[in-house]
Parts: C-alpha cells; sequence; structure tokens
C-alpha cells in the first residue's frame, strides 16, 4: 500500500464519483452530463486524458498513469473539489488505486461500472463524430479491449446496464452521491 493510500483525502462535503466501463460504454457523455446538470466546482478526471494526451502512454500494468489519476484526484478533493473518475480503468490495474482513494475519501464515494454488450458498444463507438478517431480505433481495437463484467472486488460498484439513457445515468449518479442536493460553487 502507498504511503498516499494512508491519509484521509477531501473533505466530509466532497463527493467522489468513478465511472468505469469499456470503450464506448458512455462514460465521458456521463462525466460531461453531470458537470452540465452540476456546474463549476466538479472535477474530470479522464484516464484518457492523462494517459494518452499527458503522458502519451500505453495502457499497462504499473503506468505512471495510474499515480497521476491518483494524484489529481486527491488534489481536487483537497481543494474543495467533487471529482469525477472517468475512463475503462481495467479492474487489475487501477482497481488498488481506486480502492485506496475510496477508503481515503471522507466524503461521499460512488462507483459505477457501465455494463454495455460488446455488439452494444461497436454500434455506438460507430457514431462518434471524429473521423480521425473512427479510423485509427477499428472494432478489432475495441474485440481486443473488451472485458465484460470487469468488475472491483468487493462489491464496490453499482452496475448500470445498456438501457438506461445517458440522462438516466446522470440523474441517478446526481442522486445516490448527493450531488442533486449541493449547490456549486462559483469559482
Amino acid at each position: 500500500m502507498t504511503e498516499a493510500a494512508h491519509n484521509t483525502v477531501g473533505t466530509k462535503d466532497t463527493r467522489l464519483i468513478v465511472v468505469r466501463g469499456n470503450s464506448a460504454s458512455g462514460k465521458s457523455s456521463v462525466a460531461a452530463g453531470l458537470r452540465e446538470k452540476f456546474g463549476r466546482n466538479l472535477a474530470i478526471v479522464g484516464q484518457d486524458n492523462l494517459r494518452r494526451i499527458v503522458l502519451r502512454e500505453r495502457d499497462r500494468l504499473g503506468g505512471a498513469n495510474i499515480g497521476l489519476i491518483d494524484l489529481t484526484t486527491r488534489y481536487a478533493l483537497d481543494n474543495g473539489f467533487h471529482v469525477v473518475v472517468e475512463g475503462i480503468l481495467y479492474a487489475d490495474r487501477y482497481g488498488p488505486m481506486l480502492q485506496d482513494l475510496v477508503r481515503a475519501h471522507r466524503g461521499v464515494s460512488r462507483c459505477y461500472y457501465l455494463d454495455v454488450p460488446y455488439a452494444e458498444t461497436v454500434r455506438r463507438h460507430a457514431t462518434k463524430l471524429d473521423a480521425e478517431y473512427l479510423q485509427q480505433v477499428t472494432p478489432d481495437h475495441l474485440s481486443d479491449w473488451y472485458r465484460a463484467k470487469d468488475l472491483l472486488p468487493g462489491a464496490l460498484e453499482t452496475v448500470i446496464g445498456a438501457d438506461s439513457s445517458s440522462e438516466d445515468t446522470v440523474a441517478q449518479i446526481l442522486h445516490e452521491s448527493g450531488l442533486d442536493e449541493i449547490a456549486p460553487i462559483d469559482r
């Protein structure tokens, strides 16, 4: 266990939300929807942004992005932000870090797994507007990356099925985390 795992983080008033799932399951849309509905003071810590853009690192066991996601999340929580951590975040690679964050967080923590069948991820992927991305990421990539029910141990997550619309998922998370009862701070 890392030294950071022993330290508490955030306050009793901060919210930590983790949204995981396979590629094209709707994680980024849900995170954006949460911010749109809540407003300012909600940080989005996106795995793709930190791993692919900031570090340009491959997704691998022990990758530097795992610590960067942890550090960024802790920093935001300690500065009074509510945080949504979103990404594929494979359980075997990111699970210990996510479990440490939830244990260390003083406020409400909620974890969600968007459970979308492979065929539906391919259908959703094809609707993305970024033509360059669609050329770079093919259904073969999606198949290689896909892990059915890659849940964190200890029943830490609420599983949300493909039948839940993005709007319904956002509403569920806002309610279960208590963010629907908190006024945003205009920073």
